[in-house]
């Protein structure tokens, strides 16, 4: 029987998405697209009857901007929104503000896989002289949180869920247990971890895993936080199939 029910979404496309950059910890806003998809996971989220007590984000604006379409779609408005860098997605090094099937067609699809999907094997480090390297660490919103030095240069998935887990465990766990009835809105590979963590997927089933952007999907976990549903998604199985599709042809070359 479940006892818990927690609702995660994948931000709407961004307009690095749509340009099939790896854009990680670079701040790029929704696209029109993006935008359009939030609206309707709102939509969806309050057709399905979904009522949030707090919600957790990341600091990056693709995310938030998901986030309060949601909300205001579906008359939530004035939850709290706790938002981390914790949740951000996995921070790309290097590959940064690179083209996808550029990177794929220099390196070969292979490689870019690699660097995309393997568990534990990250992309070449972001180095000081990279294009956007003062851009993500001298972000103001990260004063306080981390240090220039404690930045990753990249990060692999393994890594991203060694500082995303914590968050999970220390802080959303609790608020479960306190009855609160939470949504996230976060990003592919952090919200990766989640899946990999509760449904104990392995590194090569996660690495086959492609969540599709801006469509809510809901866990319902037992007492012991063991999913008693798994990424139930709140849309017709045709546009879910079409939009994982979607994803997974990101990091092919054209």
């Amino acid at each position: 029987m479940s006892k818990y029910t927690i609702v995660m979404v994948r931000h709407g496309e961004s307009e690095w998405n749509k340009l099939n950059l790896f854009c990680g910890w670079y701040d790029a806003n929704l696209s029109d697209k993006g935008k359009s998809e939030a609206v309707s996971a709102g939509k969806a989220v309050k057709d399905a009857g979904l009522t949030f007590d707090i919600a957790h984000t990341s600091v990056l604006t693709r995310a938030q901007e998901t986030l309060k379409s949601i909300l205001k779609e579906s008359g939530q408005e004035n939850i709290p929104v706790c938002k981390t860098w914790r949740l951000n997605e996995r921070h790309y090094g290097g590959l940064t503000g690179m083209n996808k099937a550029e990177t794929a067609a220099k390196y070969g699809e292979e490689q870019v896989q690699i660097w995309r999907r393997s568990f534990d094997v990250p992309p070449p480090p972001m180095e000081p002289d990279h294009k956007y390297y003062d851009t993500i660490v001298k972000d103001a919103r990260y004063a306080g949180e981390l240090k220039p030095e404690d930045f990753p240069k990249f990060e692999s998935l393994k890594l991203t869920i060694e500082r995303t887990l914590p968050y999970w465990n220390n802080t959303i766990i609790p608020q479960l247990k306190e009855g609160k009835k939470i949504i996230i809105a976060a990003h592919g590979n952090s919200l990766r971890g989640i899946v990999k963590h509760l449904d104990q997927m392995s590194n090569d089933e996660i690495m086959g895993l492609n969540l599709p952007t801006g469509i809510p999907f809901v866990y319902e976990l037992d007492e012991n936080f063991k999913p008693v549903v798994s990424m139930k998604f709140l849309g017709d199985e045709e546009t879910v199939k079409a939009a994982i599709a979607a994803v997974a042809a990101q990091g092919k070359a054209k």
